[in-house]
């Protein structure tokens, strides 16, 4: 069957990076072409990037000389961890030239017609693309993003409980360094410390949430009518952003009932053939003292969610910790899977037949 071809924005970072190691044997993609910038541009991909994952560049991509952000690409597949400011104009003006753009950055996330997708959450929101079509003037491009990779867990966890009435949702995050890109925070603000501050955390975590969770009207998401408080820290971890969240409901359910609906949840069913979709979706661990980064972030290829502690909340209703991979299911690894929505669905023009099959089967 013949791949994708796809261009990596930004891709001597580590969230590029961690693009090209799970795109390596992906079963519908390949890496085509790598873009990052000026410094960059002209070298060997091995010679431009310092590798910070395990092992080495796939020795395919190692060889693909670094393409300039300027640069006229061919792939029909754009996925971009590319910086904020330059995301902001890039991004839009390669949906504008009919790529299909996922995207890890921010720069675009709260546009009343670019979807926050996490596919097994809120597939339907991909239709938002043919709005955004219409709207922009775009006949084969289409911009969606991944969302904020601290919301993650907690957006997994809550989406099986919507139909209990969320009203109100307490967020306290530990997050890993990594989600700080390379190289990141300096290792004397962060060695035995804690940094109860990152910038834009909190608006964000505030917001993409209700947007993501809301209900797809005909041109836009209804966003779902919760009221979110977020503090967010940077703690000495490299993986794994760990949240404690304690929810209020309208219909308050008991335990066992939250249980029930983790373990019964599977996601909606245009995401679950999808190469990346998380399987199972969600963990729910018994132990007293877990999830823990280091022991459950791998969990289902680092795609699948963590919960456990759950027990009562004196303030709201319940509480619990979650915890995702932050730049697996959090970054690369969710915006392949948006991608791979998109080829599903038919957004991206001239590809293979038997892919879209396969996903519908």
């Amino acid at each position: 069957m013949p791949k994708l071809d796809v261009a990596i924005l930004g891709a001597t970072g580590a969230v590029g990076q961690r693009f090209i190691q799970l795109l390596e044997n992906h079963p519908w993609f390949r890496v085509a072409e790598v873009v990052a910038s000026d410094r960059s541009a002209g070298k060997p991909y091995a010679e431009a990037c310092r590798w910070v994952l395990a092992g080495q560049p796939p020795s395919e991509v190692a060889q693909l000389n670094v393409l300039p952000l300027d640069a006229e690409l061919n792939s029909p597949i754009v996925l971009s961890a590319l910086p904020g400011d330059v995301a902001k104009t890039l991004e839009p003006e390669l949906a504008a030239r009919g790529h299909v753009v996922s995207s890890n950055t921010s720069s675009h996330r709260m546009a009343a017609d670019v979807p926050i997708l996490l596919p097994d959450i809120n597939a339907d929101h991909v239709r938002l693309v043919d709005v955004q079509r219409r709207n922009r003037g775009w006949t084969s491009g289409a911009l969606v993003t991944m969302s904020n990779c601290t919301i993650v867990a907690m957006v997994v966890a809550l989406a099986p409980l919507l139909k209990f009435g969320v009203k109100q949702i307490n967020l306290v995050s530990m997050q890993a360094i990594s989600g700080a890109g390379y190289p990141g925070v300096a290792s004397l603000d962060i060695l035995d410390n804690v940094i109860p501050y990152i910038g834009g955390e909190e608006e964000k975590a505030e917001t993409e949430p209700r947007k993501i969770l809301g209900a797809l009207a005909s041109d836009h998401v209804n966003m779902l009518d919760a009221t979110i408080s977020a503090a967010c820290n940077r703690v000495p971890v490299l993986d794994g952003h760990l949240v404690c969240v304690s929810v209020g409901f309208e219909h308050k359910p008991s335990l066992d009932d939250i249980k029930a609906a983790w373990a019964a949840f599977e996601g909606h069913p245009d995401a679950r053939s999808l190469p990346s979709a998380p399987h199972p979706i969600i963990v729910y661990t018994d132990g007293p003292d877990r999830p823990q980064p280091r022991r459950d972030r791998e969990a289902g290829r680092g795609m699948t969610t963590t919960v456990g502690r759950l027990r009562e909340c004196p303030l709201l209703d319940v509480k619990f910790v979650g915890l995702s991979h932050n730049t697996i299911r959090g970054a690369a690894g969710g915006a392949i899977l948006n991608a791979e929505l998109l080829v599903a669905q038919g957004y991206v023009q001239n590809a293979p037949v038997a892919l879209t099959a396969t996903a519908a089967d």
